[in-house]
């Protein structure tokens, strides 16, 4: 592991420079460091959920109260370009809004997407990669 994905949350993500990153889900209770993070390494500003062209990797923050899962993750796959990852950001165990990892596992499957590795990414955050099939 570099010093860079040691101290880089976002490098452990593996974002890469250049990418576009969309975000869905932004509140007051976000990483804002891991935020930046990504942008620091990708070079650009995370775009949001008005950006009209495909992303890269679609940033989703979700909280047990967001609504359906499934339905969100579904949403995300048309926003992705073909081989594009979402990163589902969930708060911990014990931290508001914490949905329970069958639940995300389940919501991945129904949606049609393979779950590939969990991660904590942030004090109150976990992040799971979530790769579309391809089209």
């Amino acid at each position: 592991m570099s010093t860079e994905e040691r101290t880089n949350p976002a490098a452990r993500l593996g974002f890469q420079p250049g990418q576009v990153v969309q975000e869905i889900g932004y509140d007051d209770d976000v990483d804002l460091e891991l935020r930046e993070a990504i942008e620091e390494i990708t070079g650009q500003d995370l775009v949001d959920e008005e950006y009209d062209d495909v992303a890269d990797v679609v940033l989703l923050w979700f909280r047990d109260d967001d609504g359906d899962l499934t339905d969100l993750l579904v949403d995300a796959i048309g926003l992705l370009e073909d081989g594009g990852d979402i990163w589902l950001l969930v708060p911990k165990t014990g931290r508001d809004g914490y949905i329970e990892p069958s639940d995300v596992s389940e919501a991945a499957q129904t949606a049609g997407l393979s779950q590939m590795k969990s991660i904590s990414v942030a004090r109150d955050w976990s992040g799971v990669r979530l790769v579309a099939p391809k089209r």
